[in-house]
């Protein structure tokens, strides 16, 4: 008897769950990220102005050296879920862990790195005399903590390449309750003063990683994959995510650019800028959301050998991803009033950035879209073709974004020449989906 075709009714509504259950809770985990630092900020500021700011110089650092490794997560939630599609769980879980091995090693490396340049490194970004103690005081505890934070992007990619984000989650939760409690403690209760907040964030981070190999551990005797380092599947993993390395460097440099263009054209267009582009973070969270729930759908599907499951999803994720960006651009223009007083009371600031939101708020469809196929393309292990991409789009961004202040441009333009790098992204990956020559299906890419 021949089976029936679903409908596309039950088929949308089937990945409308999936994309929901997968994409909710992943939005709570990175919103708990930043909170971190939020935590350290609110606590060490009571201290003093130069504590202040050498935790704001330190920390930059640190997130970046994070940051940039933030592949591991990506990288192994592709090669994670494909393996579920095939129906092996152990190999999958061998996978992963040949990603928590990678981080361990470029955890170590980073630490050896650090902690002799510490005090250069404060010089370079530029902490001021007072400061500077301070920061190379912070960075050199909290680097110690590299290792575990790694290990939890990592083991973050395996649980979300297992279908799996309310972990995450919740470890993410318990992590700044912790980090919270540990710095108050150490700072005020043990008078650490800084070194407090640092070991606090150390400690807290430890016990994430800790956590979250709990979890594999277990599923690893469970499914009976080896838990040995495996000096093939640790390169093959870092093979996989080096272009994706490539991919986060280009964008770092595209907001770097942004950042040094904006203070060129003067204090109160720069401070401005600050405010709108911790607003851009605070709405790709809502999106990378999507773009999570795309990495471990499409990789399953694709893992699976259905390709036409994989197109579906990625149709529908889009048009989750279009959606989302017209209500979050509604928003927006709705809040600017409401927002920007929050942030400061100068009339010159606030000049600057009411007219620069209006292009942030339209771009958010575009941007919309470009999360949730980044994230389909992840998914798919097509790394090499998002770093030429975004290699390209550097490219067009760069000259833009520096003729601005040449030109006469002000923040809203420098916002115009973001919204082209957003539109080119979109341009370069909706023509990648379109070919469909990143449906590759099987167990591996």
């Amino acid at each position: 008897m021949t089976q029936a075709p679903v409908a596309p009714r039950a088929t949308r509504h089937r990945h409308d769950r999936e994309i929901v259950a997968l994409a909710v809770p992943a939005f709570g985990a990175l919103v708990a990220e930043p909170l971190f630092v939020l935590a350290d900020s609110a606590i060490v500021g009571h201290l003093g102005t130069a504590q202040l700011a050498g935790l704001g110089v330190a920390s930059a650092l640190l997130m970046t050296a994070v940051g940039v490794f933030v592949f591991l997560a990506y990288a192994t939630t592709a090669a994670v879920a494909r393996r579920v599609g095939a129906g092996d769980l152990r190999a999958a879980i061998r996978q992963g862990m040949d990603g928590i091995w990678l981080a361990l090693l470029i955890g170590v490396t980073v630490i050896a790195l650090a902690l002799p340049t510490a005090p250069s490194l404060m010089e370079v970004f530029g902490a001021s005399g007072s400061a500077a103690p301070y920061a190379t005081t912070y960075l050199r505890i909290s680097v110690l903590g590299i290792p575990a934070m790694l290990v939890v992007l990592a083991a973050t990619g395996i649980l979300r390449g297992l279908q799996d984000t309310r972990t995450p989650l919740y470890v993410a939760v318990g992590g700044f309750v912790t980090n919270a409690v540990l710095n108050v403690a150490l700072v005020y209760g043990a008078g650490l003063g800084i070194a407090g907040s640092a070991w606090g964030t150390v400690i807290a981070q430890c016990g994430m990683a800790a956590v979250y190999l709990r979890v594999v551990l277990r599923g690893a005797r469970k499914h009976g994959a080896s838990l040995r380092p495996d000096a093939a599947g640790i390169r093959a993993c870092a093979q996989a995510g080096t272009p994706l390395l490539v991919r986060t460097l280009s964008l770092r440099a595209i907001l770097l650019i942004a950042t040094a263009v904006a203070a060129r054209l003067g204090n109160a267009d720069m401070a401005a800028h600050q405010i709108i582009l911790s607003l851009w973070s605070l709405l790709a969270f809502a999106l990378d959301a999507i773009a999570i729930a795309g990495q471990a759908i499409i990789g399953r599907y694709l893992g699976a050998g259905d390709a036409r499951g994989a197109r579906e999803a990625c149709r529908r994720m889009v048009q989750w991803g279009l959606v989302t960006g017209l209500v979050l651009g509604l928003l927006v223009i709705v809040s600017r009033p409401l927002f920007l007083p929050l942030f400061s009371g100068d009339p010159g600031v606030r000049n600057a950035a009411l007219p620069a939101l209006v292009m942030v708020a339209l771009s958010q469809p575009i941007c919309g879209i470009v999360f949730v196929l980044d994230g389909v393309l992840m998914g798919a292990g097509d790394g090499p073709y998002l770093a030429w991409a975004m290699l390209l789009t550097l490219a067009v961004f760069a000259p833009a974004a520096l003729l601005v202040p040449v030109l006469g441009g002000g923040l809203t333009a420098l916002w115009g020449a973001m919204t082209l790098m957003m539109t080119m992204r979109m341009l370069t990956l909706w023509l990648r989906s379109r070919s469909g020559r990143w449906m590759v299906t099987g167990a591996t890419r």
